[in-house]
């Protein structure tokens, strides 16, 4: 069993020039559109209750917060470190021109030159999944990560889904995971993931 252990706030920044310096070169970028549910996940999975700030007002996370994390592999007692990395949600229309402008900017600089990031999670509302917002987020992704980095898609909120509805969704997405915060659904198994995505790719550079 894959667990989280501990999880700390470490500091938060504008852009791609001002985030720290990641020694353990094991980044997982959580991105959402506004009101996906990405600070609900990112408490659960670390199972700690305002590691993330959830605000009632979407698009309120206006920087690039930065967790440290560290997992614990309870069958060999064998750890690994990781930053989880916290955009600001895309797609938000309640700001002016200019800020949407900054935000997208530094959105798309920070994914396409972060060489740390390891994983991009990408959160869909599992109530809107077909939003062309979304299909053109993952669509960027996958024109630019690199061999050494994955793209997770991970559907949220799906207990708020009936049984017609989530099977449905799982077949239109059968290489997603699927996740309620609230209810701990395919939380565990979100973790797990995670970890072994990290640990194939640190075995790969250790063998280089």
């Amino acid at each position: 069993m894959i667990d989280i252990i501990d999880a700390s706030f470490i500091t938060s920044a504008p852009n791609v020039k001002a985030a720290p310096p990641s020694l353990e070169q094991n980044e997982v970028v959580f991105m959402a559109r506004s009101n996906a549910g990405k600070s609900s996940l990112l408490n659960a999975l670390t199972n700690r209750r305002n590691l993330a700030k959830v605000s009632s007002t979407p698009g309120k996370t206006k920087l690039i917060n930065y967790f440290d994390v560290t997992f614990l592999d309870r069958d060999t007692q064998e750890r690994l470190v990781a930053k989880f990395v916290d955009l600001p949600g895309f797609g938000y229309a309640k700001v002016s021109k200019t800020q949407k402008s900054d935000w997208e900017k530094n959105l798309t600089d920070y994914i396409s030159k972060r060489k740390q990031i390891k994983i991009f999670i990408h959160l869909v509302d599992s109530r809107h999944p077909d939003l062309a917002i979304d299909k053109n987020v993952y669509e960027f992704l996958t024109t630019i990560a690199e061999p050494s980095q994955t793209i997770v898609q991970v559907f949220t909120k799906i207990d708020k889904l009936n049984q017609k509805e989530l099977s449905a969704l799982k077949r239109a997405y059968p290489g997603a995971l699927m996740v309620s915060s609230a209810k701990k659904r395919g939380i565990k198994e979100l973790v797990s993931t995670i970890y072994d995505i990290l640990k194939h790719e640190e075995q790969a550079d250790g063998d280089i």
